[in-house]
């Protein structure tokens, strides 16, 4: 996954730079628009940050051989989820709409029949994005699938920093001592997924798989771990990723 590898050499110190490097080279205008259009900077208060949270439904797990098939956003702040603003698309994949990815999803052969290219929605998305910091429930599905999807129709990557929701919850329940000890005992792992993480804080059970319903479940989730486990005040550089 080459946008993985490439977001592995991008520091927390580099975001700033990467965009506005960016912002000079993008050939797209609507590309030059998202990476001109600034973040939050890294210390600023979680409590005053814009965000969105993003999620797509693909044909399956891996960015070169499946594409989007939905995709949902919601912007929101830790006081406020804003669906009046929401937003939901189907988009035709690129790919092979497989049985399986239906059982998943529920978007069928008929629905993507008539739906519009990814290339059709993709400065919109944009427009939502900008100047938000997105939030996703796993990154390595969202980062890479968008990353090629837009090289894909524009000749150049989307690479921007995330809030991954369960990154935030693999670090209290995969990366500490007790969650070390547990595997010593042979004892299966805490999930992390986004249904088993909500019920930890007490929310309620959402349909899966559906972009609009898990983006709005990873906005509600963000704000039960900030309230838990984080303070208003908490820096976004000590978050994001």
């Amino acid at each position: 996954m080459n946008g993985i590898r490439l977001r592995q050499k991008i520091t927390q110190a580099d975001w700033a730079g990467y965009m506005a490097q960016r912002a000079r080279q993008a050939a797209h205008p609507a590309i030059r628009q998202f990476f001109s259009t600034p973040l939050p900077d890294p210390e600023t208060p979680i409590a005053d940050v814009p965000m969105v949270a993003l999620d797509m439904e693909t044909t399956g797990l891996d960015e070169r051989r499946h594409a989007i098939v939905s995709v949902g956003v919601v912007p929101f702040t830790l006081n406020r989820i804003k669906l009046a603003e929401r937003h939901y698309w189907v988009v035709k994949p690129s790919r092979p709409l497989a049985e399986e990815s239906i059982a998943y999803h529920h978007i069928t052969h008929s629905e993507i029949a008539e739906a519009p290219d990814f290339e059709v929605i993709l400065n919109e998305l944009l427009a939502q994005l900008a100047g938000r910091l997105v939030v996703v429930h796993f990154r390595n599905i969202e980062r890479p699938f968008l990353n090629a999807a837009v090289k894909a129709r524009r000749g150049e990557g989307l690479l921007f920093p995330m809030i991954d929701t369960m990154s935030l919850e693999a670090r209290l329940h995969r990366q500490t001592l007790w969650a070390r000890f547990r595997r010593w005992l042979g004892r299966p792992p805490v999930s992390i997924r986004l249904n088993a993480s909500r019920e930890r804080y007490g929310l309620p059970a959402y349909q899966g798989h559906h972009a609009l319903v898990d983006a709005l479940a990873t906005a509600e989730l963000l704000q039960a771990q900030i309230a838990n486990h984080y303070r208003p005040e908490t820096p976004l550089k000590d978050i994001w990723c």
